[in-house]
């Protein structure tokens, strides 16, 4: 088969991009899988949030779904930016406003692109990561978000441009785990879990657990899905 033909680019047995319509059935699996956790989320966040993590990810991935299925997406940016505003629009407060900037950020500056490669990735999740911090005014460190995806974001950055695809997701997946793992250490300073102090250490953060579960879900989609 001539190369042009693949939906992929193959270096060797190795996978070095993703086409838009494949972008598209990641993040379609990866709403399935945010829907999937909804109860562990709820009780990660119900130890020391709100308790209501769980339910705001799964009505905005619910609606991202959809709106991906309804869109006739042409560019990666088109991808990101659809789930983004799903979530903003869907999900409200502030936890809809920070995801959602998670994927409207990433592209808001970024020329657009037809193929998702690791440097593409690297770029959309970097501008992700600022985006969020100037949003939201977190740190690492302050049991949230960031406390997985900037280690993720951290490992993509030392992935060399030419690494597949799918190497360079399985570090960042490791590095928001770890993140994860971290924020069990950490005294809250938003939110509810705030107001607890000392009290929230040793529980991990719902919204870093959503990351992970959201790199976890995209590794496992181009694992076995893209051959």
């Amino acid at each position: 088969m001539n190369q042009s033909n693949l939906s992929h680019e193959l270096k060797g047995n190795l996978i070095m991009e993703l086409n838009v319509s494949q972008t598209k059935e990641m993040f379609k699996y990866v709403s399935d899988k945010i829907l999937e956790n909804k109860p562990l989320l709820t009780e990660i966040d119900s130890a020391i949030g709100d308790g209501d993590h769980g339910i705001g990810m799964s009505v905005g991935f619910k609606q991202a779904k959809e709106n991906l299925e309804g869109k006739d997406c042409h560019t990666i940016n088109d991808v990101f930016k659809t789930i983004g505003m799903a979530m903003i629009n869907s999900m409200g407060g502030a936890s809809g406003v920070i995801f959602g900037t998670m994927f409207v950020g990433g592209v808001k500056k970024l020329e657009k692109k037809e193929m998702l490669t690791v440097e593409t990735l690297t770029t959309l999740f970097t501008h992700s990561l600022s985006a969020i911090k100037t949003r939201g005014k977190a740190e690492i460190g302050d049991k949230t978000m960031i406390d997985a995806l900037q280690p993720a974001v951290e490992a993509l950055q030392n992935t060399h441009v030419e690494q597949d695809l799918l190497t360079a997701l399985k570090q960042a997946t490791n590095a928001a785990n770890e993140g994860v793992e971290k924020s069990k250490e950490y005294v809250a300073k938003f939110g509810r879990a705030k107001t607890l102090g000392e009290r929230a250490i040793g529980y991990q953060d719902a919204g870093a657990t959503s990351v992970w579960i959201i790199f976890d879900s995209m590794t496992n989609w181009v694992e076995n899905h893209v051959k």
